[in-house]
């Protein structure tokens, strides 16, 4: 079955603004829309992957306002958004005032859907779909927001953001108290109180950091 991507996200998901971030609208799925309802099996009989990009999980709600509330932290910085899911972190990053913004996410329904929501927010950045851990453009800042609920990712990330922090990069990380959350690599900046849906957290509000990453 051939899905058209950007119909696809078009007809299964409505502009909404998170509830943290009023001042950014995404193409978001909600209670109302059938792709809420499905699971991760339906999805992938269809030949779709789960739909991280459909939703603006806690972790990235903190970065983002975080970085909206502290432009001075990406202001005229190259920046990577990894795991940019739906681009809501990238999107903050370039209303902050970054310079060379780049979101990735190995998702092509996430590219898609970023570049919908970052032409909405008559935003500018670059794309890529490619696994990009371990890679390094000379960004000054990387942003990771919610990217700590998986081991084997987590894994994977600690070795690649400590070669990123040792050149001298800043690397910030949002995060709800994820399973693989390196705490005690982490400096802690800010915590938010982040609205989120039940149906996704099992709660309505989750307590999220804004971690700076430390090696």
């Amino acid at each position: 079955m051939t899905v058209d991507i950007r119909e696809f996200i078009a007809g299964n998901t409505a502009l909404c603004a998170p509830p943290h971030i009023p001042e950014i609208e995404l193409y978001l799925a909600s209670e109302a829309h059938d792709l809420w309802l499905k699971t991760e099996e339906e999805l992938d009989a269809l030949g779709l992957p789960p739909p991280y990009w459909a939703f603006a999980w806690a972790g990235g709600q903190g970065l983002a306002r975080h970085l909206l509330d502290h432009p001075d932290l990406v202001a005229g910085k190259s920046v990577l958004d990894f795991a940019t899911g739906s681009g809501l972190v990238a999107i903050a990053a370039v209303k902050a005032g970054a310079t060379g913004v780049m979101a990735c996410d190995i998702d092509s329904f996430s590219a898609m859907a970023t570049a919908m929501n970052a032409a909405h927010n008559r935003t500018r950045f670059a794309l890529r779909s490619d696994g990009i851990i371990g890679q390094d453009d000379g960004w000054q800042v990387i942003l990771a927001g919610d990217v700590f609920y998986d081991q084997a990712l987590a894994t994977s990330l600690l070795p690649w953001f400590d070669e990123l922090t040792d050149r001298g990069a800043t690397v910030l990380v949002g995060d709800p108290g994820r399973s693989y959350c390196p705490t005690e690599q982490l400096e802690a900046l800010a915590v938010y109180q982040v609205p989120v849906t039940r149906a996704l957290e099992d709660a309505d509000i989750k307590k999220t950091t804004v971690w700076r990453y430390k090696h």
